[in-house]
């Protein structure tokens, strides 16, 4: 099995903790095996695709490469964020610095690092 696309890698990764929460006793060997190859695909795909993908610098990049990987639009971002769509528009597309409510929401709703945050700002 060979994970090429961050859709795979999700996949692979839903479908590993689903068969883990069988439990290890409920397993079946076809399953344990099942684990056992996919784990390997994912391990694959971390190690060698992710660490060659460049990291996103800036805080506004990472919002955007979260908001991807959630598959939600930037309306459903903002309302996540409690803020309205045209502000975080400009916000994302350099028009208007970050506010406190919006670096605190990107820090509680995606789990961006504080540290990272300040350092950003």
């Amino acid at each position: 099995m060979k994970i090429t696309d961050n859709k795979q890698y999700k996949e692979s990764l839903h479908k590993v903790f689903s068969l883990m929460n069988k439990g290890e006793s409920n397993l079946t060997d076809t399953e344990a095996r099942e684990i056992k190859v996919i784990s390997k695909a994912i391990e694959y795909y971390e190690d060698y695709i992710l660490k060659l993908m460049p990291m996103p610098v800036t805080i506004n990049a990472i919002v955007q490469k979260k908001a991807e990987e959630m598959e939600i639009s930037q309306k459903q971002l903002a309302d996540m964020f409690g803020m309205t769509a045209p502000k975080l528009s400009q916000i994302l597309n350099g028009k208007r610095q970050p506010d406190i409510s919006f670096l605190k929401a990107v820090h509680q709703k995606l789990g961006i690092d504080g540290n990272f945050i300040l350092e950003m700002v």
